[in-house]
């Protein structure tokens, strides 16, 4: 589903099909990075900036508490195993270091990803916001669609309501669509 010329750009990837990318990419050298920035971030719902500062000693921890960036709100999120798996037992300092010794760019990060997931990127917009809505959408699907599963999501991402939430996730227009596509 796309949400070009709306007010939010970046479409959400579907969840199964992220993780499938995610393992192929885990497996080669040259795109373990990507492959390890997906898997976090559709397990964390964080924005990139906050990813990129993940450290592989706060990951081998239970629970993480971080200060967003954009927020400056203190967040506390638990690490699963997903993530666990994608962090190797002796790596220390950060996740996401280039061959040339700095933290990768959000914008390399975004044609990474465009790459990555070339073929939804013909028809939808594709960026790093892309796995926050993944993990928001695949959140609210697990929780039966439900005003609760909103709430919780409106806390998660710092939205002022749920109906933020909801036009962020693209929920109404979903509904929408499944109309006219279902007469």
């Amino acid at each position: 589903m796309s949400l070009k010329n709306s007010t939010t750009t970046a479409d959400y990837i579907d969840f199964d099909r992220a993780s499938n990318v995610a393992s192929k990419l885990l497996k080669e050298p040259k795109t373990v990075l990507i492959g390890k920035y997906i898997i976090i971030a559709m397990n964390t719902g964080l924005r990139c900036s906050d990813i990129l500062a993940l450290t592989c000693e706060q990951l081998k921890q239970p629970s993480v508490t971080i200060t967003e960036g954009k927020t400056e709100k203190k967040k506390t999120f638990a690490v699963n195993d997903a993530i666990r798996a994608i962090v190797p037992a002796d790596a220390t300092g950060g996740l996401f270091i280039t061959q040339k010794g700095g933290i990768i760019s959000i914008q390399h990060l975004n044609r990474l990803l465009k790459d990555a997931f070339a073929k939804e990127s013909k028809t939808l917009n594709i960026s790093s916001h892309s796995l926050r809505k993944s993990f928001g959408r695949r959140v609210f699907f697990n929780n039966g669609e439900s005003e609760k599963a909103l709430v919780y999501l409106s806390d998660l991402f710092n939205h002022s309501s749920i109906a933020v939430t909801r036009k962020y996730l693209g929920i109404r227009q979903d509904e929408l669509n499944d109309i006219y596509l279902n007469l």
